[in-house]
């Protein structure tokens, strides 16, 4: 770099009033016949206002390259929708920083729930309790106790009025959540039970068991009703579709079976993941069109395909399933194939769950990453790094007022506005 007389004579009068500041006298008069320069009063403290100045405008500079960045991601991921139009509430995406952290729990958190009418969630962790929590204004409301084991997994039926629980105690718990009383305990698995699920119609729920089955029962009578057989090891989780024609289970077999609840029989088996598969989600009945699909038509609308034994499977549309293999797989369950394999984690997937607009899925790893993924795209668009300190092991959005609910091995649940 090149400087002008005048900005070489500043330079030398600052540099000398630093070495007569600083006490360096040997210095300052090899300096003075070496650049021929007196002490000028006016140079006072100028090399040092100079210096911190640099500083600044440099951290200034990161700051604003830092912005730049996240607002080139915003724009070519997500932050803006296709022609230029900005995204309204209905497919809005999850954005830092977390609008609460909540703790309390003394051991990792397995599930999270919000509540399907109040501003409520409910937290269930490995120190066998489960928290009720205000998610508006991350307000603790108080501890629910009874197992005696990690709490697993935790649902509501339609209304909220029932919330069940279940358990590495081997039992299932149903609680009345007016009164925070609970009302009946489930008695029947032979080992942990890892997943409990309302029926829409609330009055059957669902569970699946490290002793490969699933059980069908009766809310009201807390009577085991079917027993579900097929998996060859630890069934992971369960879920039901909108208008309960099947339900879809996932298992350390590294398999996903659909099963026709009326008959108790297993519809198919998809095999294409190749480690654990951790969790599954049916799509939406809005779900925009899938590359590769068979079921769409003209109109946008899916058909309903018949399968094996003349089993309606169209109904239920789209699987997602995310294994412990890293990978996400979108499955076309009428014609059984896998639609889409969505790469991006790092470590094991341990939730997955689709936007209510049908455009995204939304998913969260042991790599501590929420990731948003644009289906009609297969990529993923959005991600929040380090959204916990240690691996995020589930996931639950709340589609009343729009926000997602995290929860980690940091024993911390996370709250994120959607924007």
């Amino acid at each position: 770099m090149v400087l002008t007389s005048k900005q070489k004579e500043e330079l030398n009068g600052a540099i000398l009033d630093y070495l007569e500041t600083s006490g360096y006298k040997s210095s300052i008069e090899e300096f003075k016949k070496e650049t021929t320069t007196e002490l000028d009063p006016k140079k006072k403290g100028l090399l040092e206002k100079k210096w911190t100045s640099v500083i600044r405008l440099q951290k200034k500079v990161l700051d604003l390259e830092a912005k730049v960045a996240q607002l080139e991601e915003e724009l070519n991921s997500g932050g803006r929708a296709g022609g230029g139009a900005r995204r309204g509430k209905e497919d809005a995406l999850p954005r830092p920083p977390e609008k609460h952290t909540l703790t309390g729990h003394r051991n990792c958190i397995n599930s999270v729930k919000f509540h399907p009418t109040f501003s409520l969630l409910v937290s269930a962790s490995e120190d066998a309790t489960m928290k009720v929590w205000d998610f508006e204004s991350g307000e603790f409301e108080r501890t629910l106790k009874g197992h005696t084991n990690a709490v697993q997994d935790i649902d509501f039926d339609k209304n909220g009025n029932m919330m069940a629980s279940c358990s590495a105690d081997l039992t299932i718990k149903l609680w009345d959540f007016q009164t925070y009383d609970c009302l009946k305990t489930l008695h029947g698995h032979d080992h942990n039970v890892s997943c409990v699920k309302f029926l829409p119609s609330g009055d059957q729920l669902v569970s699946s068991s490290r002793d490969k089955s699933i059980k069908v029962w009766d809310a009201s009578t807390g009577y085991c009703t079917k027993t579900l057989l097929g998996h060859e090891d630890w069934v992971r989780k369960v879920i039901v579709s909108e208008d309960s024609s099947c339900i879809a289970s996932c298992s350390n077999d590294q398999t996903i079976k659909t099963w026709n609840l009326v008959k108790g029989e297993c519809l198919s088996t998809f095999r294409e993941h190749t480690h654990v598969v951790e969790c599954l989600a049916f799509s939406p009945a809005n779900i925009v069109e899938i590359p590769g699909s068979l079921l769409s038509t003209p109109d946008g609308k899916s058909k309903v395909k018949v399968g094996a034994g003349g089993n309606l499977v169209g109904q239920c549309g789209y699987l997602a399933t995310g294994s412990r293999d890293k990978t996400i797989k979108i499955w076309e369950l009428a014609t059984g194939r896998c639609l889409a394999t969505y790469i991006g984690h790092d470590n094991w997937v341990r939730a997955v769950r689709f936007h209510p607009c049908g455009k995204f899925l939304l998913s969260v790893s042991d790599d501590k990453t929420i990731r948003v993924w644009d289906i009609a795209q297969g990529r993923c668009i959005k991600t929040i790094n380090e959204a916990h300190s240690h691996f995020i092991s589930c996931l639950d959005f709340c589609i009343q007022n729009p926000h997602i609910a995290t929860g980690g091995v940091d024993d911390v649940i996370k709250i994120w506005k959607l924007g």
